[in-house]
């Protein structure tokens, strides 16, 4: 039987196969589909935070996080079909009414992020 898991190996990840981008590798003897492309995507994007100036209720703040959180931001804002800065916003106000306390705007964020690609 074919082995397919998701683990981390050093040429990239391997997949399930309903995912369209793998390629089929062998590595340790085990039969893996390992995704060039997303390897790429994910792989080419660590790196240092940059920052970014928004708007949210008329305030100007300062946001820093890494590329892969800007590109991943802007996919749901597009996804959502809002401006960034107003999904910046919604996740703001999500914050602030949150029981536990408020983290930070860039930690609400990642954390927004994860949970939409089914994190936790």
């Amino acid at each position: 039987m074919e082995r397919q898991q998701r683990f981390a190996c050093n040429r990239g990840w391997a997949r399930h196969p309903a995912d369209g981008l793998a390629k089929r590798e062998s590595i340790d003897g085990a039969d893996l589909l390992c995704a060039g492309p997303l390897r790429e995507y994910w792989m080419a994007d660590y790196r240092s935070p940059t920052k970014r100036s928004v708007t949210i209720a008329g305030h100007e703040t300062s946001i820093s996080l890494e590329p892969i959180f800007w590109k991943a931001l802007e996919r749901a804002a597009s996804d959502e079909g809002l401006p960034i800065n107003a999904l910046i916003a919604r996740i703001d106000v999500e914050r602030l009414d949150a029981p536990a306390g408020a983290p930070n705007l860039t930690s609400a964020i990642r954390q927004w992020l994860f949970v939409r690609q089914g994190g936790a």
